[in-house]
């Protein structure tokens, strides 16, 4: 059976490119709760007829819900997905929070649910963790090489299948595990507001560039590496920001690959789509173990390296300021009247898009007359973002036709709809815990020095360890039951029998207290003997329900995501049947990415044009970046205790000798609430 080619649809138009292209399956999303919140996006209504005319056609509807829920949003969330299930409900949804499979069912929805990248499973146990919920879909992290993705196929529960990214925009973070956006002003990339702050220039020891800011995941030809896993159900397009053209391009490209493999005129075709589909320069990622590259302008391999850019969309020209003050655009490509152009990146002054009313000539000119506050700077890039040629307007309006011929609902009509069922929806919402005695964990860093921050806690404050070789060796075994032991928030198909190994030479050892830092790790555990699990704060705890499907798991104890605002933090205890905490100081990371930091010096500050001042160290197979400011809620611990926390983390991490530390406040969304 072949895979489905799956098309990303941020609107109606690219929706309706993609079944035009012959995309087996769409995903998208609607005005709330949704990872790409700054797509377009659908309303119910459209949902709904887009949906009916899926099924007619025989394609596919998924209903990407993606977004972590905060305490007070769980009932409005369940009125949404209770309002699509009249007529015809989206074949499947894409979820991260735990909650959402609980409260899906809750609110009456039987189809199947499926796991976002977002949730991060990425190492094979979790897989039957993810099933034992009632998942039958994964979406597989954009970091795994071809020998990962075998691994995780090879490990696949019964009618469970595989979503794997093919094409698309790469995050310089892991999945799942960035608050970049988020620390520098609520704006949660796992809220779908993310700001991309990795995108922008950097500084480090009078180096700039965009150090952080990756090229595009192409497999293309590479896809055929993957047929032969018939668990690998989905080929995925990433794109629900971009427009019909890319969306056109990159399905039928794949279309090719995938039914005409071997044939080398369809291989050249499909080359030829992708290489104009408007995305930004490709690169492989981490797909070829023995090519392992970081996929920026500075680290890319491919077709150029250092001196690419990596802005969305096709580099089409640049500005020249010639005499008498004129500012002109010369292009090195034919333009068609209705391309959309950006000028210049986002972080910058005089970024601006604009459509073009008129065909341009290749090596044509184009007098601007842009404000004085949005002149750019001479050689600044001009971008083709999207097109909307003849051909691909005349198969839209021809598959727009057949939308409204459907007759499934009127135009502009709300879906019909028991209001007083829709409206009445409330969350059934677990036992919260009653308190418990109050305990802090100093968490001690793991310095390949030695070094290690003074806590100024006192002899009561509980060790906290990250789990490793070096501390199973070096502290004594009469400890290891007193100590809480942390996995990291990331753990790789290629390194999951070596956690293994460590878990179960703890357990040996005497340790019961463990800090899980995925939901998933809870499958680590072959023995539960006296075993007391923590879900850690990588878990992205964020309301009481997705804490009742931690307790299920078998979780004692759960510390709640620091991106949440006073507001969320207190009410959560109301809703949690487990005991809680979080981390009150120390260095939280703004990411975590498999890439390495190259060119810039781990432990060696660098900073952005506001001033921002970061470090990055490298720990085990993944670098993790931290800003210069550490969280710092300590004055809020009296407030919290009130509200039902009883446990409080104190992140031991060092930074860098000598690092200037600039004046800003640590209390992350505490004030203004996550957005």
């Amino acid at each position: 059976m072949k895979p489905e080619i799956l098309a990303p649809a941020g609107d109606m138009p690219s929706a309706l490119a993609a079944f035009a292209a012959g995309a087996e399956a769409v995903y998208l999303g609607l005005k709330h709760f949704s990872a790409r919140m700054e797509a377009g996006n659908f309303s119910s209504t459209e949902l709904a007829k887009l949906t009916d005319l899926a099924k007619a056609e025989g394609r596919r509807v998924y209903l990407a819900f993606n977004s972590f829920v905060k305490p007070g949003e769980l009932s409005q969330a369940g009125r949404i997905i209770r309002r699509v299930l009249p007529g015809t409900p989206p074949d499947a949804l894409i979820v991260q929070d735990l909650a959402m499979v609980d409260l899906a069912r809750q609110a009456g929805y039987q189809g199947e649910i499926f796991f976002s990248t977002l949730a991060a499973l990425t190492h094979q146990r979790a897989l039957s963790a993810a099933a034992a919920l009632g998942v039958s879909r994964v979406v597989l992290p954009r970091e795994l090489s071809i020998d990962e993705v075998r691994l995780m196929h090879d490990a696949l529960p019964e009618g469970m299948g595989l979503e794997l990214f093919i094409h698309g925009a790469l995050c310089y973070s892991v999945s799942g595990r960035c608050w970049w956006s988020s620390y520098l002003g609520g704006k949660s990339g796992l809220r779908g507001r993310c700001v991309q702050p990795c995108r922008r220039l950097y500084t480090q020891g009078g180096r700039e560039g965009r150090f952080f800011s990756c090229l595009d995941l192409s497999l293309d030809v590479l896809v055929k590496t993957v047929r032969d896993m018939p668990g690998v159900v989905s080929w995925k397009i990433e794109g629900r920001k971009k427009g019909p053209h890319y969306v056109f391009h990159t399905v039928r490209a794949y279309r090719l690959l995938r039914d005409h493999q071997g044939e080398a005129e369809a291989k050249q075709e499909a080359l030829d789509l992708l290489e104009f589909s408007l995305g930004r320069p490709t690169s492989r990622g981490f797909f070829l173990p023995q090519r392992k590259v970081t996929p920026t302008a500075h680290g890319a391999a491919r077709d150029g390296g250092a001196a690419r850019q990596t802005a969305s969309g096709l580099l089409c020209g640049k500005i020249v300021h010639e005499g008498e003050g004129r500012t002109v655009f010369k292009s090195r490509l034919e333009l068609l009247p209705g391309d959309y152009l950006r000028i210049g990146y986002e972080d910058e002054s005089w970024h601006q898009t604009m459509p073009l009313n008129r065909r341009l000539p290749a090596g044509g000119s184009l007098t601007l007359k842009p404000a004085r506050h949005k002149l750019p700077k001479n050689g600044t890039p001009v971008f083709l973002l999207d097109r909307r040629e003849e051909g691909l307007t005349t198969v839209i309006q021809e598959w727009t036709r057949r939308l409204e011929g459907r007759g499934h609902l009127p135009s502009g009509k709300e879906i019909p709809a028991e209001a007083k069922d829709v409206l009445n929806f409330e969350t059934a919402l677990p036992r919260p815990a009653g308190k418990s005695r109050r305990m802090d964990i100093l968490l001690r860093a793991d310095l390949p020095s030695g070094r290690e921050a003074k806590s100024g806690l006192g002899a009561g404050a509980v060790r906290g360890h990250w789990l490793s070789p070096k501390a199973l060796s070096s502290i004594s075994r009469t400890l290891f039951s007193r100590i809480f032991w942390w996995l990291p928030p990331v753990i790789w198909p290629d390194e999951e029998g070596r956690w293994l190994t460590l878990i179960r030479q703890a357990r040996r050892g005497g340790a019961r207290q463990f800090v899980c830092n995925s939901p998933w790790q809870n499958a680590l555990f072959d023995e539960r003997r006296d075993l007391f699990l923590c879900a850690g704060p990588f878990c992205n705890l964020t309301n009481g329900l997705a804490a009742g499907v931690l307790k299920k798991m078998g979780f004692n104890l759960a510390l709640v995501s620091p991106e949440l605002g006073e507001e969320d933090f207190l009410a959560l205890p109301g809703q949690s049947p487990l005991p809680l905490g979080l981390v009150i100081d120390g260095f939280w990371p703004v990411a975590l990415t498999r890439y390495d930091i190259s060119p810039l010096k781990p432990d060696d500050p660098w900073s952005s044009p506001k001033r921002e001042l970061f470090w990055s160290r490298r720990y085990g197979r993944n670098t993790w970046l931290y800003p210069a400011w550490p969280l710092d809620l300590s004055e809020k611990i009296p407030l919290l205790e009130k509200a039902g926390y009883s446990v409080f983390v104190h992140m031991g991490e060092c930074p860098p000798l000598g690092m200037e530390r600039r004046e800003r406040g640590g209390e992350f969304n505490w004030r203004t609430g996550v957005l």
